[in-house]
């Protein structure tokens, strides 16, 4: 058993982690702030699932609140810190670029922060494919350059992956980042694609699709994703200083312990055919509404996950029109449909 701090527990991707910890049998503190930058209530609806399990105890601060949270690490004594807490969306951050530098960059200072104090054996952070911006390369390898954002969310997720290196190489603290690509499944957030268009089909009312349907997505199944997030954390990035040996490929910093990672489905699907799987889910056409692209937005996402695979066995495989349509059986049992 592992006590393992979960930043953004009542969070998409944070509620399905915890999930998995608690089932291993590991003891986890969430830490979540319960926003309003969408529905309050799925988020506590996410917790109190969580409160069922004995080991499992719930902490509602802010990020940016470093007492608070540096009491919370304190008491909880973590093994482990995994800091999946952030302001999310890319369309979001042009209306509010400045939640983001709170949330992204501060938070994740007060995060390695409190990594620091606890001694941890292991911080693994989620960064994103946004961080890759409109490179050409595809499939997105973890070693290519990711030096041109689009947008201040990415930004704010490289200036994180920047300030983790620095923590792991001055304080020789073990840093694993994980770069996460169109996470989708049930109980997804309200602002994603799934979830909007899942809603809006069965109410009748139109579909907005961006760049007139000629968009790819790397879409990574939560499930997937989660699993290789808790195989992530056995693998810790090793010192320079112990000469361990090196895998094809690996991301591993030459200068401390230090690693990124992709965890995607490594394989691109067709926008319009994710509109498809949605419309044969539920059972009835989307009325579509083209439009332009979107400020900041890039036309294709493509993981290249051989570096999970080298280091943890464990590669996303869930097909997205059965993930699809897992979704639309939990949206319709949550929501009464």
């Amino acid at each position: 058993m592992r006590k393992v701090l979960v930043t953004g527990s009542a969070g998409f991707i944070g509620y399905h982690l915890c999930e998995a910890l608690l089932a291993r049998g590991d003891q986890v503190t969430g830490y979540d702030a319960l926003t309003d930058y969408y529905d309050v209530s799925l988020k506590q609806a996410r917790h109190e699932r969580l409160e069922r399990y004995d080991d499992f105890v719930a902490h509602v601060a802010r990020l940016e609140d470093m007492d608070r949270l540096a009491k919370v690490t304190e008491r909880a004594q973590p093994d482990v810190i995994i800091h999946l807490a952030a302001q999310a969306g890319v369309r979001f951050s042009l209306e509010n670029p400045r939640s983001y530098v709170d949330s992204n960059v501060t938070g994740s200072f007060n995060v390695l922060e409190a990594a620091r104090s606890a001694n941890v054996d292991h911080l693994l952070m989620a960064s994103t494919s946004s961080v890759y911006g409109a490179a050409r390369q595809m499939p997105f390898i973890e070693t290519q350059m990711t030096d041109h954002p689009m947008t201040i969310y990415a930004a704010t997720k490289k200036a994180s992956e920047a300030m983790a290196h620095s923590w792991a190489h001055l304080y020789d603290i073990p840093i694993t980042m994980f770069r996460f690509f169109t996470v989708y499944g049930p109980w997804g957030r309200p602002d994603m694609a799934l979830f909007k268009f899942t809603k809006a089909i069965l109410e009748g009312k139109p579909i907005d699709i961006y760049n007139h349907g000629e968009m790819y997505r790397d879409f990574t199944y939560v499930d997937d994703l989660v699993a290789g997030i808790v195989s992530l954390i056995d693998a810790v990035p090793p010192s320079p200083r112990s000469n361990a040996p090196t895998i094809p490929g690996d991301s591993l910093s030459p200068d401390a312990p230090w690693r990124v990672v992709n965890i995607g489905n490594s394989h691109k699907e067709k926008l319009l055919d994710f509109v498809e799987a949605v419309e044969a889910a539920i059972g009835k056409p989307a009325i579509r509404n083209y439009m332009d692209m979107q400020p900041g937005d890039v036309p294709v996402t493509w993981a290249d996950a051989g570096l999970l695979q080298s280091l943890t066995g464990k590669r996303p495989e869930t097909d997205m029109r059965e993930g699809v349509a897992r979704f639309v059986r939990w949206y319709r049992d949550y929501y009464g449909v």
